[in-house]
């Protein structure tokens, strides 16, 4: 069975899911501590299954993550009904007042400006131009994060997500824990300014739905983790794909009505997010394998997306491939509640690119970041 930390493993894990889902649709891996499915029927029905819930365990031990804890126990992601019903249908109203299409100029203009700067410096790595800057730019807006404010962001939710990575040291637990906690202080500061200065932003509809103040800020936190660490993946993962394969680049700037169907193509090809773990509430059979109440499994993304069952020729990078759902945004009632706002991001980064940059191509050897459950590149060295 794989390691997760190897690095040979991590540079390109698709031909070991290739072997896994040739022996059978779920595998007990001792190392990880769980069940994994790799197909994508078995990937699907772990994510859709209702005996199977997201349940959260507090970080241990408890008095020292204090911070991380409380974000968790009252995140969507991690609360199973009547909780989730209420705190979903909560945010989704604030959502619905139009934030995503208000956002739509906005996220097209910051796509374009970033990409001119990078065009005009010639070269430059991807992921500090465009990628990483991007969402969390966006979020910032959607949330009207102060300007000031905005460089904490991104280290704040980097340091934050390595603790959904298995085996991570007490180092960067500690460091987790204190990003937490600097991170719940300020939208807590920030949440109280919008109490006595609404404004057309999310933090202050998600103020005025039935939400608890801790979940506000668990959920603004949950829009930065989740949003910011997908978008970054798919379009460092994805452009690199992309100029992996010239000839997929070539057709994206011929043709700019693909874009959307890229979008998809670049999820499901190189998933930002490789594994989603559920638990059981009760004695569950995924695909003929049994998952005891209080044991858990997991949907291996990565693994269902290049599932020759559904995709045809699933190792082949195809921007205009239709035909196929990928899990990458989740199913079932954790759906990513943020994935149109990540799609339009996605494809304002793309447009940009293939607009400003038609003869982008690679100026270097990209890094690699050496976690498995969040995949994605560190650099991204290209040139115009």
């Amino acid at each position: 069975m794989f390691d997760p930390r190897d690095p040979a493993f991590l540079a390109d894990p698709y031909p070991e899911f290739a072997r896994l889902r040739a022996q059978g649709p779920v595998h007990r891996h001792d190392g990880l501590g769980l069940a994994i499915a790799v197909s994508h029927s078995a990937a699907s029905a772990v994510l859709r299954h209702r005996g199977l819930g997201r349940i959260w365990t507090d970080a241990t031990p408890a008095e020292q993550f204090v911070s991380f804890n409380m974000l968790h126990r009252n995140s969507l992601l991690e609360n199973e009904p009547p909780v989730h019903t209420r705190l979903r249908r909560s945010i989704s109203s604030a959502f619905n007042r139009g934030h995503v299409e208000r956002l739509r100029p906005t996220v097209e203009r910051l796509a374009d400006g970033l990409v001119a700067k990078l065009a005009a410096a010639g070269s430059g790595d991807l992921l500090e131009a465009l990628a990483q800057p991007l969402p969390v730019a966006v979020i910032a807006e959607l949330l009207d994060v102060p300007e000031d404010d905005r460089s904490r962001l991104v280290p704040w939710s980097n340091a934050i997500v390595k603790m959904y990575e298995y085996g991570l040291p007490m180092e960067g637990r500690v460091a987790a824990e204190r990003a937490a906690t600097e991170f719940v202080g300020f939208l807590r500061e920030l949440a109280e300014r919008r109490r006595r200065e609404p404004g057309p932003d999310l933090i202050t509809d998600l103020l005025a739905a039935d939400l608890t103040e801790d979940e506000v800020v668990a959920t603004a936190v949950l829009l930065l983790m989740a949003g910011h660490e997908a978008t970054v993946n798919v379009i460092g993962n994805g452009v690199w794909a992309l100029l992996r394969h010239p000839e997929q680049w070539r057709r994206l700037v011929d043709d700019p009505g693909l874009v959307g169907t890229a979008v998809e193509e670049l999820i499901r090809f190189d998933a930002p997010l490789q594994l989603f773990e559920r638990t059981a509430t009760e004695d569950v059979e995924i695909a003929g394998f049994e998952v005891a109440e209080g044991e858990k499994i997991a949907a291996l993304l990565g693994a269902a997306a290049r599932d020759p069952e559904v995709f045809a020729d699933p190792d082949v990078l195809d921007v205009a491939r239709s035909g196929g759902a990928h899990l990458g945004f989740g199913a079932g009632i954790h759906y990513c509640i943020g994935a149109p706002l990540a799609r339009i991001e996605i494809a304002a980064a793309l447009s940009a690119l293939t607009r400003r940059l038609p003869g982008l191509r690679l100026a270097g050897e990209p890094r690699r970041r050496p976690e498995f459950v969040i995949r994605g590149l560190a650099t991204l060295p290209v040139t115009g």
